[in-house]
């Protein structure tokens, strides 16, 4: 198992490495540059790619940029925040949107999966088609129409939560915009736990431990949500990284200084460094939690661990 996660680690690295390469060959053919002022010259602008080393040519600036950032210096931004480094934009705005997002994925997997259990145990009950009904919605519903009604009802009608993000009400202020972020994964979560635990509950080897007398809580729990994660983890994995990175529109509506907004910004303002960053940061996310997932895999079923094992021997 332990030179299986190495090598899994191994070719982590050295994805991200292709992709940090890749991000830097397309930023070479996009239109513009980081200076598109029109006010300054031909010459004042060869000067500024000097100053910051884009008057080189890109192999050389993309090894330079990998060493740098293997020290933690990822660079500075060039407008968003002139000369600012960029690990100073991300030390406000990261936090946010990772805390906001990891609220959101705890609430909608854990709802979620409850939700779906409690619709399988209660198959062919007025229950089920209810619970399904409420996970079909949650799929269907944009999550910023979610936000909007939340944010009229609870923030503008009844004033139980800001409508607006303030730090200095951090805790609440992150209410609605979690809500809002988990009912997809909520609803997602639902379904795939309901088609799963009854598939389970259905098998040859939940009947034969019923037969045994186990029952109830051991039941539910110890046996049959055991082997229905697997396909949960697989389908809440994607999930977590759009999540923990942030939402766009959510952090419009109820602006929020995250990182979501700081990319769109890059984007329109040529900001290189910010935005090989910030893409470095997507890519890292998920291949990390890809990563965790697979892990788990071996951990929730131990045949799926030594299959691994055996296949990496033979390799």
């Amino acid at each position: 198992m332990h030179k299986y996660i190495l090598r899994r680690i191994g070719i982590a690295a050295l994805t991200l490495l292709a992709i940090l390469f890749i991000l830097f060959a397309l930023m070479e053919f996009m239109p513009g540059s980081p200076f598109n002022d029109e006010k300054l010259s031909a010459a004042q602008r060869a000067l500024l790619d000097a100053k910051y080393g884009l008057d080189k040519p890109m192999p050389t600036r993309f090894i330079n940029y990998v060493i740098n950032m293997l020290r933690g210096d990822f660079g500075v931004s060039y407008n968003i925040s002139k000369n600012t480094p960029i690990s100073d934009l991300l030390k406000t705005r990261l936090p946010i949107s990772l805390r906001i997002g990891g609220q959101a994925v705890l609430l909608g997997a854990v709802v979620g999966l409850l939700l779906g259990i409690l619709a399988a145990i209660k198959h062919n009950t007025i229950l089920d088609p209810l619970l399904t009904v409420i996970s079909v919605l949650g799929i269907s519903i944009p999550s910023y129409v979610f936000a909007l009604g939340l944010s009229y009802v609870l923030g503008f009608q009844l004033g139980w939560f800001p409508m607006l993000y303030r730090q200095q009400q951090a805790l609440q202020s992150s209410v609605l915009p979690t809500i809002s972020l988990s009912m997809f994964t909520m609803a997602t979560v639902a379904r795939f736990a309901r088609t799963e635990m009854l598939e389970v509950l259905g098998s040859d080897y939940m009947q034969l431990a019923e037969t045994k007398g186990v029952g109830g809580f051991a039941l539910i729990f110890r046996h049959a949500l055991r082997n229905a994660l697997i396909p949960i983890i697989t389908v809440l994995a994607p999930l977590i990284v759009g999540l923990m990175t942030g939402s766009l529109v959510i952090e419009k509506i109820f602006s929020i200084p995250g990182i979501g907004q700081l990319l769109v910004q890059a984007i329109q303002s040529n900001d290189y460094n910010v935005i090989a960053v910030l893409s470095f940061l997507y890519s890292l996310m998920y291949i990390g939690i890809m990563l965790v997932v697979d892990i788990l895999y071996g951990v929730i079923d131990p045949r799926i661990r030594l299959t691994k094992e055996a296949n990496t021997v033979h390799e």
